[in-house]
């Protein structure tokens, strides 16, 4: 991305802070980044990774930021970027994310064309299939424009969206981009994302061991016709650590480890703590400020549902256990304040219930660190949804 002339922004207009301000004076309601925790957390995942001989292709849909992407390959050695759009695509190609998945499916006939630019710009470009009548659109947009495009087939594993179910449907898919022109057959994709938020490590673990013994026998079927894949990609924050010891899968795709949200947050560990008191730190806040409390066991705060998504429930409060977010509408929240101990502009943290449609509807992160702006990043590929 292009560096930001913070010398032409103007703080409460175009932005809602610059580097050098305190972070006291950063206006509401916006995201904030501890920078601290969001380095740990990063360096924590591709320590692990390299541990396990694991690549990791960290999540952008996450955080939709070529900056953060970018800190995830220099301090956490990301091999690329997962994306789930074309336009997400493009984003981080164009701010030089060297290799990008397309981790879903790409149908419309202007999104296959744009997603077969693309390699043209420098990016190994991979995408996922799962029906073999989508093989030779992308084979005839790949030598329209002279590229390859590598391909994922996509297994369902469980999460009960895009990807086939059986070994011999993988195997139908497989052959077909191996005989097709501009296509390449590179791996599997295998996320099982409906056991992602499941609080029990046990029940998470019976899910993944479900679903690497179906990835297994696709393997062997494919390896019976000579087709063995270079990659086996999937694993999320919940389920990492079976992916990585299952001698299956080579490749994770893990997002929210770097934020951490409240959703996240409170799912189980081996040993039953929650993962956001030990594993991972929060590093993804929206701050928020109090405007008003003329009742006196209610604070009514900055930031509503146009400041974060609530699909996965309500944010906390992070660092206090005296105050609860208990209600929000359009512009505002409600905050319970019993003892009436919050002042008017006081600032509270809150930990979002999801973080990736909540980063969705801002346009910057602030990086604090010390209780000082350090920097300021674009959320990248915020609104590119098609």
């Amino acid at each position: 991305m292009k560096d930001l002339d913070y010398s032409e922004l103007e703080v409460g207009f175009d932005v809602p802070a610059v580097p050098g301000m305190d972070e006291a004076d950063i206006q509401t309601p916006c995201l904030i980044l501890d920078l601290d925790a969001l380095e740990r957390n990063i360096k924590k995942m591709g320590d692990y990774a390299k541990a396990h001989g694991m690549r990791h292709r960290s999540h952008g849909k996450m955080h939709k930021s070529v900056d953060v992407q970018k800190l995830q390959e220099e301090l956490g050695g990301a091999v690329g970027v997962c994306c789930q759009k074309v336009s997400e695509a493009e984003v981080f190609v164009r701010g030089g994310i060297k290799d990008v998945l397309v981790s879903n499916q790409v149908r419309d006939p202007a999104k296959i064309d744009r997603l077969a630019r693309l390699p043209k710009m420098g990016s190994i470009i991979t995408v996922c299939v799962d029906d073999v009548t989508n093989v030779p659109d992308l084979s005839a947009a790949a030598q329209k424009h002279g590229t390859t495009i590598n391909c994922y087939v996509e297994i369902d594993c469980g999460a009960g969206r895009c990807g086939v179910t059986t070994t011999s449907a993988v195997v139908e898919i497989a052959k077909a981009i191996d005989a097709a022109e501009g296509l390449k057959f590179t791996g599997l994709q295998a996320y099982q994302g409906a056991m992602q938020h499941m609080d029990s490590y046990e029940d998470r673990k019976a899910k993944l061991d479900a679903a690497i013994a179906q990835v297994t026998d696709a393997i062997e079927g494919l390896k019976a016709e000579g087709l063995e894949p270079q990659f086996v990609s999937g694993g999320g924050t919940g389920s990492y650590y079976f992916e990585s010891n299952s001698g299956v899968y080579n490749e994770l795709q893990c997002g929210s480890y770097a934020f951490m949200d409240a959703d996240y947050g409170r799912i189980h560990d081996a040993e039953g703590n929650r993962i956001d008191q030990g594993e991972w730190e929060n590093a993804l806040f929206i701050l928020t400020s109090v405007m008003s409390h003329a009742k006196p066991q209610l604070a009514i705060v900055d930031a509503g549902l146009k400041a974060q998504s609530v699909d996965s429930g309500l944010p906390f409060i992070y660092g206090r256990d005296d105050v609860k977010y208990i209600k929000c509408s359009d512009e505002h929240g409600n905050v319970e304040d019993k003892d009436g101990v919050l002042k008017i502009n006081e600032k509270l943290r809150l930990v979002p219930g999801h973080c990736d449609p909540t980063c969705n509807v801002h346009d910057y992160y602030v990086g604090v660190r010390g209780g000082k702006v350090e920097t300021l990043w674009p959320v990248s590929a915020r609104g590119k949804v098609f």
